[in-house]
């Protein structure tokens, strides 16, 4: 029950050694609305990362014990894809090079403009939700599909490619007239009325190439 709230709300992981900054960067946040967990070191932060559907990391990259490129590598490892957007006293190009390669949402050098920061985070989290918002667009699609029968994926995918009921006919050795059938049925099974709306959920689920559809 008490995880219920994170899963709702995008939170803001602050992770840096400065208390003052850590306390800073906190109120900061939490003045503008922002849900925000603050944490005191890196090892801390990834001990108490529960689930992650939404939110980002603030990241302090010089640190004791683990540092924050350190924290960035054990994210992944995890598969963790929280956006995160590094801040540093100290950022030399190589360490600002490897934080980017290595997937860094933003690098912010300190002491940082408060407005710059706050931009980055909305920025940051409004890129998060697009990625869940297709990652569930993507599931609910295989779900749809998955509802077909042998048959009527047999139909469904030259039916997407914009083949005729003839032509699937031929392919299938049955009937126009069981085509039609098995047709009506798929758009039926797929909730939609528009042949172009077959064509769509076919390519987000990535069963059809869109640049290799009949003319």
């Amino acid at each position: 029950m008490s995880n219920q709230p994170a899963l709702e709300t995008p939170t803001v992981y602050v992770v840096d050694d400065d208390a003052g900054m850590l306390e800073s960067t906190q109120w900061l946040l939490e003045s503008v609305g922002l849900n925000v967990r603050a944490y005191s070191d890196g090892r801390k932060f990834l001990d108490a990362l529960e689930d992650t559907k939404g939110g980002c990391v603030v990241l302090d990259v010089r640190m004791p014990g683990l540092g924050g490129l350190n924290v960035q590598e054990e994210l992944q490892k995890r598969g963790i894809e929280l956006p995160i957007i590094f801040v540093s006293g100290h950022a030399d190009v190589p360490i600002v090079v490897r934080a980017f390669k290595s997937g860094a949402f933003d690098f912010i050098e300190k002491p940082f403009n408060e407005q710059l920061l706050l931009d980055s985070v909305q920025q940051a989290l409004e890129a998060h939700q697009h990625s869940n918002n297709l990652q569930q667009g993507d599931v609910q699609t295989h779900a749809l599909i998955s509802t077909l029968t042998r048959r009527e994926r047999d139909v469904f995918l030259p039916m997407a490619q914009g083949y005729i009921s003839r032509e699937i006919a031929e392919q299938l050795g049955v009937s126009v007239k069981t085509i039609d059938l098995y047709r009506a049925r798929v758009m039926k099974r797929l909730g939609v009325e528009r042949l172009p709306d077959v064509t769509g959920i076919a390519v987000t689920a990535g069963l059809i190439d869109p640049l290799n559809l009949r003319p």
